[in-house]
């Protein structure tokens, strides 16, 4: 009989073992940051066809500097970004750059013409060869853009284009940039007194660069600092007096730090952001990086949406309207609310709470029908074209 119950435990045990390696052994779907196979043949199709809103998309893309043959990267070998991007010492050469190779890489993945591959290649490869460090204030965020915007681009040129496009020598020259000069930038994420944007932005970093490299440690990580952070950005009721508060190096965080931390704001409601009276910019940047990470993490079989669908839908149902004209109650930020121009979209996420999942999101529905099709901004970039209307 003992032998039988040693006999079983060993079973248990080894069953355990087993499925917790097929778990952190299981393999990356590719490609698969943002933009998946599917998605990208969906969209090409409906280019092809003429159809709307994908057809006005492609064009506004296809029209813009980002896209064209002639663009010339611009990299630098030290990258210094002060606060605000001041002094600016290749930070918009680097954004600039981080947004053509995305762009020629969708302009190849809608139109089959290798030259736009080969222009993405030729940007990533001016970044890998020259770049040796971010410096400044700045530069934990940067990083974070960058491994946000050119891992896009990568994984599409790795995935899809004909073998020979892009060397195995440069791409792993691509993935030493990331590993070496990138990820210790952002893997531990910033505590309180950074805006959760930072966070945010890095999450998502971490968890492309975790795909990009089939380093499964490193993906865990970034899902780990999404998790972390997403609910100390967004308020609901169910939290409580206070929102949930955000990680800090020296222990725990005084009420009044928390309130600072709001930037004043004491009345709390469904959807609030921990930066919406700071300015509605830095919100939508906090926005998009969780949201984009949960549409990686979809894409790669997380349900990041799921775990966090009650603040995220009602962050996006909050803000729309005050991005279609509607005007601050007095409670709300001193009544005075800092909104940026109509190039914020939200098309990620409504394509799958309401599209993919059938959540009625009337507000969020209201402000894309008025500014489609969306250009964007840094790390929210024509997101019409790869996911609005898609339901893929």
């Amino acid at each position: 009989m003992r032998g039988l119950v040693v006999l079983v435990c060993l079973f248990v045990f080894v069953a355990v073992v087993y499925s917790s390696g097929q778990a952190g052994n299981k393999k990356f779907v590719h490609p698969g940051v943002l933009v998946s196979k599917a998605q990208l043949k969906f969209v090409k199709a409906k280019i092809a066809k003429n159809a709307q809103p994908w057809a006005t998309a492609f064009a506004q893309m296809r029209a813009s500097p980002f896209a064209q043959l002639t663009w010339t990267p611009k990299p630098r070998a030290v990258v210094n970004c002060g606060s605000y991007n001041i002094p600016d010492e290749g930070c918009t050469d680097e954004l600039n750059d981080m947004a053509a190779s995305y762009v020629q890489a969708l302009m190849w993945s809608y139109t089959r013409n290798i030259a736009h591959a080969k222009k993405a290649v030729q940007i990533l490869d001016a970044w890998s060869k020259t770049l040796k460090k971010h410096t400044n204030k700045n530069a934990d965020l940067m990083v974070a853009w960058a491994g946000e915007m050119f891992v896009r681009a990568a994984e599409i040129i790795r995935h899809t284009t004909p073998k020979g496009t892009w060397s195995n020598k440069a791409i792993k020259r691509f993935e030493s940039m990331l590993m070496k000069k990138y990820l210790h930038h952002i893997t531990k994420g910033k505590p309180i007194y950074t805006g959760g944007n930072w966070e945010l932005s890095m999450a998502e970093a971490v968890m492309n660069i975790g795909v990009f490299c089939d380093n499964r440690k490193v993906w865990d990580r970034g899902v780990a600092l999404w998790k972390r952070r997403t609910p100390a950005y967004i308020y609901v009721k169910s939290d409580g007096k206070h929102p949930v508060r955000p990680w800090a190096p020296k222990g725990k965080i005084t009420n009044k730090e928390l309130l600072k931390f709001w930037y004043g704001q004491k009345k709390l409601v469904n959807g609030l952001s921990q930066e919406t009276c700071r300015d509605l910019g830095h919100t939508n940047m906090g926005l998009g990086g969780m949201i984009n990470a949960a549409e990686t993490a979809h894409i790669q079989g997380l349900d990041l949406y799921g775990l966090e669908k009650k603040r995220i839908v009602a962050a996006l149902e909050f803000h729309a309207p005050f991005f279609s004209g509607a005007a601050a109650p007095s409670w709300l930020c001193g009544g005075k609310l800092n909104i940026p121009g109509p190039s914020v979209t939200y098309e990620i996420a409504y394509n799958h709470y309401a599209l993919r999942k059938k959540i009625k999101m009337p507000k969020t529905k209201a402000l894309l029908e008025k500014i489609r099709p969306t250009g964007g901004a840094v790390i929210s970039a024509v997101e019409t074209l790869t996911h609005g209307l898609t339901g893929k």
